[in-house]
């Protein structure tokens, strides 16, 4: 039977990687930890730098509630081309690279994190856990 009519019998099947391991796919727990450290980190960035208060009333001082997702994207876009991947990617045990091994580049984590911080790309993945943010950046995250 042709590749492409198979059944994946492991995310990442199709892809040549591994079922498990350095390399294989990373994930849906260690994904949803990765986000939970970087959105945490990123609001007591926000908190701590910008005054961000998430319990002001409309009209008081500070700065708006977009101010997490703000820094936790500059987090993503600067950390994912210095360390392979954003802090609660490399925490978790992730890196994120292009589908056929290397470096991210530049352009790739803009357009990655745009996606991202949408939310509906990165909730919807194909049989190889690959979000459309993965998919239209040409990358994919995979363990350490």
């Amino acid at each position: 039977m042709p590749d492409h009519l198979r059944e994946n019998t492991y995310p990442g099947e199709r892809l040549g990687r591994p079922e498990q391991g350095p390399g294989s796919v990373g994930r849906l727990g260690r994904r949803i930890g990765a986000l939970a450290i970087d959105y945490a980190a990123a609001t007591l960035l926000a908190t701590a730098f910008l005054g961000f208060n998430q319990f002001a009333l409309p009209g008081e001082a500070g700065v708006t509630q977009f101010a997490p997702i703000t820094v936790f994207a500059v987090l993503q876009v600067v950390f994912i081309p210095l360390i392979g991947g954003s802090p609660g990617h490399r925490i978790v045990g992730l890196r994120l690279e292009l589908l056929h091994g290397g470096w991210t580049g530049l352009w790739r984590p803009i357009v990655r994190t745009l996606l991202l911080v949408l939310v509906l790309p990165a909730v919807v993945f194909d049989a190889d856990q690959r979000g459309l943010h993965d998919k239209a950046a040409g990358t994919i995250l995979v363990r350490a």
